[in-house]
């Protein structure tokens, strides 16, 4: 299984999204790359990947693994924000 590290940054941006469906969706993805469920993701630069959720604005979530670790990045954003 992989274990998902979450930076106290990432999760004040996460907490700071007012819809609460939007944090409940993202998190459930997170839930699903635990379990090996990549979904969408996209290789960005220097080691750092990109999580896309097509919904609403589409959001994004930053991250780079090493080996069966994942450690999700401070911020993360709808389209509008990349």
């Amino acid at each position: 299984m992989i274990e998902i590290k979450r930076l106290p940054e990432f999760d004040e941006w996460l907490d700071g999204i007012k819809d609460n469906m939007t944090r409940i969706r993202l998190n459930r993805r997170l839930d699903k790359v635990q379990r090996g469920n990549w979904g969408d993701i996209k290789p960005l630069q220097d080691g750092v990947w990109e999580m896309r959720e097509f919904f609403g604005s589409g959001w994004r979530m930053y991250y780079i693994q090493h080996g069966d670790v994942v450690i999700v990045m401070p911020g993360g954003g709808d389209k509008s924000t990349q």
